[in-house]
């Protein structure tokens, strides 16, 4: 992978069977290089995340190992506007 094609700083998602667990390889599809491609993962802090849920990556071990961290949850509504 060249470094201008880097995963790093790109949006994914943790695929339905790739869930990550601690100490354990996951598996994420991320939107690099204007496709999609999947990638081992590991969270960055040593947790878990779950299937289905947004990640962006943090940092990329060749060849196809990617650390990323759970994207924040985006504020409902009722919290922007509590009235």
């Amino acid at each position: 992978m060249s470094a201008n094609a880097s995963p790093v700083g790109c949006i994914g998602r943790v695929t339905a069977s790739g869930a990550i667990r601690v100490g354990r390889l996951g598996e994420v599809m991320v939107a690099i290089r204007g496709g999609v491609e999947a990638f081992l993962a590991r969270d960055v802090d040593g947790g878990e995340i779950d299937p289905y849920e947004e990640i962006v990556v943090i940092d990329y071990v060749p060849p196809r190992t990617v650390l990323v961290s759970r994207l924040a949850d985006k504020p409902r509504r009722e919290e922007e506007d509590p009235a």
